[in-house]
């Protein structure tokens, strides 16, 4: 089969496609022809060895996929020929991928390849971070930073669906447009959003802000929730790893709370399942619907990976598996 795969850690230009031996028959697990990928920013930091997984290079990347299952342990309730996405910690970017059963889900018949593919990194985690790291409720107000990337649609999708109040925080016109059509109410800028979110709110802040960016915008961040407000911290795509003084959150009642969906899904047989049950419905009668920017062939993996690693990226980005294409 054809794979893109690390050979070294020195980022995406390490990473090449070539053909590789199929995953082994494992009665355990569920063979799934991949048709179509995302492209995540763990997957950059898998290049570099950045990453909490690092596995020995070469290794195949890819952590989401959808396809065809080909095989399934009996005691699954998936059988070949059923349609599917899934997430592994690598090895999606390629004709076969092998996944624990509790990792895949089945697509209901309308739903596209494209459009799954983009949705299990995103849209697993804007769901575990909004419904049980924020509790969010209906009527709250959220702000999201990134509001024009992978994580950031995706959450203002499904914090819209349920029931927020939407702020996004983009760095120019561009990302802008792109919030606005994933469903922002409103959208601030980058370098203004502290007196944009107190203009919206009468100075009262927001309930939630969401932050995969980190760096210096955390300090503003805290200045912006409200009394009993909480802060996500979701990842730090640009580069520097914050700290809190934690008298801020003493005096204003406010939380900073962690979100590692990864580590909790796994650790939770059926967890995965429970979220695609809730996110299915939101597909059909919600705010829920992937904004995809580019869908790049498997030989240009480099390019997709370096466009979210130089964070050009508007929406997601997907591949496209050559075998199945």
């Amino acid at each position: 089969m054809r794979s893109a795969s690390v050979m070294s850690l020195d980022g995406p230009a390490a990473v090449k496609v070539a053909t590789s031996p199929e995953p082994p028959a494992d009665p355990d697990l569920v063979q799934v022809e991949v048709h179509m990928a995302g492209v995540s920013f763990p997957d950059v930091l898998l290049t570099r060895g950045l990453y909490q997984v690092k596995p020995e290079p070469p290794f195949v990347l890819g952590a989401e996929f959808a396809g065809v299952v080909r095989s399934a342990p009996v005691s699954a309730d998936l059988r070949p020929g059923d349609r599917v996405a899934g997430v592994v910690v690598h090895g999606a970017f390629a004709g076969v991928v092998a996944a624990r059963p509790q990792f895949v889900v089945p697509l209901p018949d309308d739903l596209s390849f494209e459009t799954a593919s983009a949705m299990p990194m995103n849209y697993l985690t804007a769901h575990f971070m909004l419904t049980r790291r924020a509790r969010l409720r209906d009527g709250e107000t959220l702000l999201v930073h990134g509001g024009a990337g992978g994580i950031g649609t995706a959450t203002v999708q499904v914090g819209r669906t349920l029931g927020a109040t939407v702020i996004a925080v983009v760095s120019n016109p561009a990302k802008r447009d792109v919030a606005l059509q994933a469903g922002a109410h409103h959208v601030v800028g980058s370098q203004t959003f502290r007196d944009e979110v107190a203009e919206l709110t009468s100075g009262r802040g927001v309930d939630i802000v969401v932050d995969p960016v980190g760096g210096d915008r955390f300090t503003d961040s805290l200045r912006c929730l409200s009394p009993e407000g909480r802060l996500l911290v979701v990842g730090f795509t640009a580069g520097e790893i914050p700290s809190v003084k934690v008298n801020r959150l003493l005096l204003n009642n406010i939380d900073v709370r962690g979100v590692a969906w990864g580590p909790y899904a796994m650790a939770k047989p059926g967890y995965i399942r429970e979220q695609w049950r809730d996110l299915t419905p939101m597909l059909r009668f919600g705010d829920v619907h992937p904004v995809i920017s580019d869908v790049y062939d498997l030989q240009d993996v480099g390019q997709a990976l370096t466009e979210i690693e130089d964070r050009h990226v508007l929406g997601k980005v997907l591949l496209r598996i050559g075998e199945h294409s």
